[in-house]
């Protein structure tokens, strides 16, 4: 056993005894690098590739972009305000595209408290109306009898919950009853496997609740989920150290972090995950904004709760572009894509500089191959819509695998295909 391995299990054995989750300190430079991947995305200024949560992640972080941060919130503000504030409900969904999502909203307020602001006044009055109208929307979707479900998701419905909650906004016992309900019938939180991603929010949510003490009627149940959720999530922790997979594992120990359960070895599970966190960095897995600004906090020791009552004269290091030298040689990578669910089958080779996104793939078949596709923008970057014509209807998603029948855990602007890999597009029902 190496230095690095004796350390982590002394410090194993101790985090066993003390059933604690704490991440020990990361090298900073290690940070610094993974923090510099957000500085991109923040030139992209118009109200679809916005991303509050881009805002949050810095300011809950050791990292700082100074007067380009503040712009970014300014520009958060502009364009969010306007947009959030011009809406109107109404049940015809005919321009929905256009409106900002529950989850934006919701990230918005967050990115709002980050910076040490409270929505108050006529404007916050509107914007904490307008989450509360969003979350009452969910509530009837879901129906008295809790068969049906969100429109959006149950983790669009916890960021909802917890944003109000940081704000110390009141919520009727039944809109906290449905994530409740979902959390105690776990079958209502899985999209054909469990979501770990959607169950550390679910908690995330209850802790804020219970620390806030704005639920005193729903304390004993909130409790109880929240212990439940921890559990689940523990046991979905993978032989490498995930929970769930590498882009869940940052939430979920947002969510960890800093609790105690008796009888669990939570201090164990937790280095395994930061060790397996740590692993991932040094391959560069991590390229996605959101997933990113999830990880930054963890890696200070912070988590979306801390925005009860955040820091902000905290010391944060500044943060530098870096300057990328281009290679000199350009090396040619071969790339089949296949599309079994349309009829005739789709398949073909596609030729593009080693280096390229999966999405770089798709946007040089549609040029050249005969190949059709449509994305929605997201937080999380390009989504899948369609494929050669045919959209993914209600409850099914365009799955994206590595041939035969891996996977893919990273979005069309994030996978960097490898020379000769067959790309399958399914359509899947979920």
């Amino acid at each position: 056993m190496g230095h690095l391995g004796a350390f982590l299990f002394l410090l194993g054995s101790l985090g066993a005894l003390a059933d604690i989750c704490e991440i020990p300190q990361v090298d900073s430079k290690l940070v610094e690098s993974l923090g510099q991947h957000l500085l991109p995305w923040m030139n992209w200024l118009s109200l679809e590739h916005l991303n509050p949560s881009i805002y949050v992640g810095l300011r809950l972080s050791n990292l700082q972009a100074g007067a380009r941060e503040a712009f970014y919130l300014h520009i958060l503000k502009l364009n969010y305000q306007h947009s959030l504030l011009g809406l109107t409900f109404s049940d015809d969904n005919s321009d929905s595209q256009d409106k900002p999502s529950m989850g934006q909203l919701a990230l918005y307020l967050l990115a709002l408290r980050a910076n040490c602001e409270l929505v108050e006044g006529r404007k916050g009055d509107r914007l904490v109306s307008q989450l509360k109208r969003f979350l009452e929307d969910e509530k009837k979707a879901i129906g008295h009898n809790n068969r049906g479900q969100p429109r959006t998701s149950y983790y669009q419905y916890g960021l909802g919950i917890l944003a109000l909650c940081v704000h110390q906004k009141r919520l009727h016992d039944s809109v906290v009853g449905k994530l409740l309900y979902a959390v105690e019938h776990e079958q209502h939180l899985h999209q054909g496997h469990l979501s770990v991603d959607t169950l550390a929010m679910a908690g995330l949510a209850f802790t804020c609740l219970e620390h806030s003490n704005l639920k005193p009627n729903q304390k004993h149940q909130i409790t109880l989920a929240i212990r439940k959720v921890r559990e689940k999530i523990l046991k979905a922790q993978t032989p490498e150290g995930h929970f769930g997979n590498v882009y869940s594992t940052p939430l979920a120990l947002q969510l960890l972090m800093k609790s105690s359960m008796h009888g669990v070895e939570l201090g164990t599970a937790c280095l395994k995950a930061r060790a397996a966190l740590l692993a991932s960095l040094q391959d560069g897995a991590f390229q996605n904004a959101l997933v990113i600004s999830q990880l930054l906090p963890v890696l200070n020791g912070k988590s979306y709760v801390d925005l009860i009552s955040p820091d902000c004269k905290a010391p944060r290091v500044m943060l530098e572009p870096v300057v990328e030298t281009p290679s000199q040689t350009q090396q040619v990578i071969r790339v089949v894509l296949k599309v079994p669910s349309v009829s005739p089958q789709y398949i073909n080779s596609i030729s593009v500089p080693a280096g390229s996104s999966l999405e770089d793939v798709l946007k040089k078949a549609q040029k050249f191959r005969g190949f059709t596709y449509g994305t929605q923008n997201t937080l999380s970057g390009p989504f899948l819509t369609s494929v050669m014509g045919k959209t993914a209807g209600e409850r099914e998603f365009w799955q994206l695998l590595r041939a035969p029948d891996t996977p893919l855990l990273q979005g069309i602007a994030e996978y960097t295909p490898k020379d000769g890999e067959t790309i399958e597009m399914r359509l899947t029902s979920w």
